[in-house]
């Protein structure tokens, strides 16, 4: 049994803030915030498994190798998406179901954002 609890994210949805956004703020936000030790443990074991040391890259490198990564490894993407629709509940994985694109894009910027954010972690 797991017994996280998802954090609560304050001020990040205005008036005028779209549906999906909306969910990204209220949902994807915080399940990934949640997420974070497991998606760096992920990004780590990939690394690794792939042979690749990020401690000889310059900063630049390292950010656009992770970046890399997040556009090429459908399996890898696809597993980090597990790790966050999974969290969802029912009334939230009904409405990912009616826009799955728009919404994987977006945890995927933000997982990518969040890893070379925390690349001192992952080293």
């Amino acid at each position: 049994m797991n017994n996280k609890e998802r954090p609560v994210l304050s001020d990040l949805v205005n008036d005028g803030t779209s549906d999906v956004e909306k969910f990204q703020n209220e949902v994807i936000r915080p399940v990934i915030k949640m997420q974070h030790h497991l998606l760096i443990t992920s990004f780590k074991n990939y690394l690794i498994k792939r042979k690749i040391d990020l401690s000889v890259l310059a900063d630049k490198k390292k950010r656009n190798r992770v970046s890399s990564v997040f556009k090429t490894d459908n399996n890898y993407k696809n597993m980090t998406l597990g790790f966050i629709i999974g969290h969802f509940s029912e009334e939230e994985f009904a409405f990912y179901s009616e826009k799955p694109s728009e919404v994987n894009r977006r945890i995927l910027q933000i997982v990518s954002q969040r890893i070379k954010d925390s690349i001192a972690e992952v080293e």
